[in-house]
C-alpha cells in the first residue's frame, strides 16, 4: 500500500513522472494514476495533448479551443469539453477492476427460529454522506463521525426493535454520498456543495456505513437484500456502492446485492409488491401507471403494494388506486442551503414490517436523539 499522498503524486506528474515509475518507487496503482492524471486535465495540466497552463484554485477547465490550419492555410477552430458520457463510463469501468480485488466476506451461519412470513425492511432517506453542517449556521452538526455513528446507531437499534424475520431488505433510497465528483458540486445543475472531507474519504465511510448496516442485519435475519437507489446527488456514486458490496458478499449466500442500474427497482413478499424510486425525476402520482407497467406480473399477483421515495427530506403518505407512495425522512441535519429555503423536517429512520399475505403490520421509529451522541448534534 502506498504512503505517498495525492499531492505528492500530483506535483511528481507535474515533473512528468509516468505510471510505471510512480509504481516501482511509491506503489501508485493504475486507477490512482489515472484518476489524479484526470484531476491535473480539469485544471488545464496535460502536456501530451499541448495544455500546459494551470488554472488558478478553486476554478476548473470548462473547454479548450485549439487553432490549426486546413491545407489552404485558413484557421479551423476545434473545441473541446466534457464527455460526461464516456468519463461514466470510464468511471464504471473502474469501479469494476478496483472492487474485484476486494477481500470477500466469509459465509457465516444464519440465525434460528426465524419467522419466514416476515420481512423486515429498512428504508434509508437521503444519508447525504459527506456533507457539512456548521451549527452555527444550520442550528445542527452533520459531518463523517456523525454520519458514521448516527446511521450505524439507529441500524443497530432497529434490528434490535425488529420481530426475528426471515427476509430483511435494506433500502437505500438514494443520495447516500453527498457529492459525486472531485469538484463538490452536483453533476446537473453545478451547485457548490457544503464537503467534510475529501472525495475519497467520503467514499470510504460510505462504504464502511453501509456495510455496518448489513452486519447489523445479519445478526438477526437469515437473508438480507441490498437495494441502493441512484439520487440526483450521487449518480455515480450509488452504481459504485452496489458493485462494490457485490463483489465484498460474493462469498456470502446470505447477502444479494442488486446491482441494476435502472432508477426504479423492485422486490417482492408473498402478496406484498414494493418499488422504490429516489423521487427526484417522477412525480408521485404517475408511479401506480409506472408500476403497473414495469411488473404487470407482479402487479397481477400483489393485493399490497407501496411505492417508497427519498429526496424531499419529509414524510408524506398518499393512497392512489391501486398503490400507496410514502416518501421518508433522513437522519441528515440539514445543511446550509435547507436552512437558508427554510426546510425543517424532523429527522427519523423506520423499519417496516411487511407480512407475505396482509402487507405492512408493524413499524418502529429511531431519530438521532435516541442515539447516543453528543449534545447540539
Amino acid at each position: 500500500m502506498s504512503d505517498i499522498t495525492d499531492e505528492e503524486i500530483i506535483e511528481l506528474l507535474r515533473q512528468g513522472w509516468g505510471s510505471k515509475r510512480l509504481k516501482s518507487q511509491h506503489g501508485v496503482g493504475w486507477y490512482r494514476f489515472k484518476r489524479l492524471k484526470l484531476e491535473l486535465a480539469r485544471k488545464g495540466w496535460s502536456p501530451e495533448h499541448d495544455l500546459t497552463r494551470e488554472i488558478p484554485d478553486g476554478w476548473k477547465l470548462k473547454g479548450v479551443s485549439d487553432m490549426r490550419t486546413n491545407p489552404e492555410g485558413k484557421p479551423i477552430w476545434y473545441k473541446f469539453s466534457e464527455d460526461r458520457e464516456r468519463q461514466h463510463e470510464m468511471m464504471l469501468a473502474a469501479i469494476q477492476g478496483m472492487a474485484s480485488e476486494l477481500p470477500r466476506v466469509a459465509h457465516r451461519p444464519a440465525p434460528g427460529d426465524t419467522r419466514r412470513e416476515l420481512m423486515a425492511c429498512y428504508p434509508i432517506g437521503d444519508l447525504h454522506c459527506g456533507m457539512l453542517s456548521w451549527p452555527a449556521e444550520t442550528g445542527e452538526d452533520w459531518n463523517l463521525e456523525l454520519t458514521e455513528r448516527i446511521q450505524c446507531g439507529a441500524m443497530a437499534e432497529l434490528v434490535a426493535r425488529a420481530p426475528a424475520c426471515h427476509h430483511a431488505t435494506i433500502v437505500n433510497l438514494g443520495d447516500w454520498l453527498h457529492a459525486d465528483n472531485m469538484e463538490g458540486v452536483t453533476s446537473r445543475s453545478g451547485h457548490s456543495l457544503d464537503l467534510d472531507g475529501r472525495y475519497a474519504k467520503m467514499i470510504s465511510v460510505g462504504v464502511k456505513v453501509m456495510r455496518q448496516c448489513i452486519e447489523s442485519a445479519l445478526e438477526k435475519h437469515a437473508e438480507v437484500r441490498v437495494l441502493n437507489i441512484v439520487g440526483n446527488h450521487d449518480d455515480t456514486g450509488a452504481l459504485f456502492l452496489a458493485v462494490c458490496l457485490s463483489h465484498v458478499y460474493e462469498d456470502e449466500p446470505r447477502v444479494y446485492v442488486d446491482t441494476s442500474p435502472e432508477p426504479a427497482m423492485y422486490f417482492r413478499h408473498g402478496k406484498t409488491f414494493v418499488g422504490c424510486h429516489h423521487g427526484h425525476s417522477i412525480k408521485p402520482d404517475k408511479l401506480p401507471g409506472v408500476m403497473a407497467t414495469d411488473r404487470p406480473q407482479d402487479w397481477g399477483e400483489t393485493e399490497h403494494r407501496y411505492w417508497w421515495v427519498g429526496h424531499v427530506h419529509h414524510q408524506s403518505v398518499k393512497d392512489y388506486a391501486g398503490v400507496t407512495v410514502e416518501s421518508f425522512r433522513t437522519l441528515a441535519a440539514k445543511d446550509a442551503y435547507a436552512t437558508w429555503g427554510g426546510y425543517r423536517s424532523p429527522r427519523d429512520m423506520k423499519c417496516i414490517v411487511l407480512h407475505d399475505e396482509h402487507g405492512e403490520v408493524a413499524r418502529h421509529t429511531v431519530n438521532p436523539r435516541m442515539i447516543d451522541i453528543p449534545q447540539g448534534a
